[in-house]
């Protein structure tokens, strides 16, 4: 198959941890063509839809690591029509550009993309764990989402607990996020007008969470395909930060899921199939869902470390994404074999 990753530039990938890199090489050992693309790469010729793609050319021998695969990827620049490809992976960062989702959806019908375009619509940004209908806070902790910084100040002070997390809504990575406590309510006004206020005069949306207890001793990642749990390790903060991601300085550490991690995968597993999210990250806190990532979630080759080698993440993502890319196919053959029978008739 010929699969299009739609992602950040090739030049920023961290050749010994990244996750899209490892779906790439995955998809290079079995064979199939290659093209990545970033969002701003999208462009219109004769009305068709199309990217100026960088294009890996075959290799005769895919090397085993990385960072060999990294290194030796010999790349080209072609101008490529979307509905030509078999497969699109969206891997790109945070926050979601609505234009390029305009652009996919004239393809949407002859390409299997992953996510679907409809659920990141609804799901990219953190608002989407809203959506599970928790009102009682059983699987997210109490959540407030405003641009009114009265309102979030209210909600500060009037909450049971003496420490709050705060974060921009569209931000990923850890970006952001920062400890808040009420013995430190003085500073919460000037952090509110960073937050919310831009220079044009513009306002952000931000969320204000109750802080979970034992977030300090870190969080779970835990990747779904398709609705079921594929991996999941333990992300644990630096001694200078609260933020367990590793981009801010965390660690990882092997995690076997809980009877209460189960079951929060299996009450939220079939909204995200339904939504077309097939391939997401969550980030779970003290049996809790913090966050859904179906943007480009990470963790893939760190799991694979902390579990080597037993687990190869990327392996059942590529499974899952042929198994996909054969369906619409056979669906396509039937449909056109039907379509002779009554031109025939």
């Amino acid at each position: 198959m010929n699969v299009c990753f739609i992602m950040y530039p090739w030049d920023q990938i961290d050749p010994e941890n990244d996750s899209t890199l490892a779906l790439i090489k995955e998809c290079a050992k079995r064979g199939h063509g290659l093209a990545m693309c970033t969002p701003a790469n999208l462009t219109i010729r004769n009305s068709v839809t199309n990217a100026f793609c960088t294009v890996l050319n075959r290799m005769e021998k895919v090397p085993s690591s990385l960072r060999a695969f990294y290194k030796k990827a010999d790349l080209r620049e072609e101008m490529l029509p979307l509905a030509g490809f078999d497969a699109i992976f969206f891997r790109a960062n945070p926050p979601l550009d609505p234009i390029m989702l305009n652009f996919l959806d004239s393809v949407k019908d002859d390409v299997f993309i992953i996510n679907s375009l409809e659920g990141m619509r609804e799901a990219n940004n953190k608002l989407y764990t809203a959506a599970f209908g928790d009102a009682h806070s059983n699987i997210i902790p109490a959540t407030h989402v405003s641009k009114n910084k009265r309102y979030l100040i209210r909600q500060i002070k009037e909450s049971k607990a003496d420490k709050m997390i705060l974060k921009p809504l569209n931000g990923y990575g850890g970006s952001g996020v920062i400890l808040i406590e009420k013995s430190a309510m003085s500073n919460i006004n000037s952090l509110l007008d960073f937050y919310i206020t831009n220079s044009d005069g513009s306002s952000n949306y931000v969320i204000l969470q109750d802080y979970i207890e034992g977030a300090d001793q870190g969080d779970i990642r835990i990747l779904l395909l398709n609705g079921e749990p594929i991996g999941a390790m333990k992300r644990v903060p630096g001694s200078d930060d609260h933020r367990s991601n590793v981009s801010a300085g965390g660690s990882v550490q092997k995690h076997n899921l809980t009877k209460t991690e189960k079951a929060l995968c299996k009450q939220i597993g079939p909204k995200l199939v339904n939504d077309g999210l097939y391939f997401v990250g969550i980030d779970v806190i003290g049996g809790k869902l913090v966050e859904v990532n179906v943007m480009s979630p990470g963790g893939i080759t760190y799991m694979n470390k902390v579990y080597k080698p037993k687990v190869k993440i990327e392996e059942k993502v590529i499974d899952f994404l042929e198994s996909k890319v054969l369906d619409k196919l056979q669906a396509f053959d039937r449909r056109a074999r039907l379509r002779k029978t009554v031109e025939d008739a």
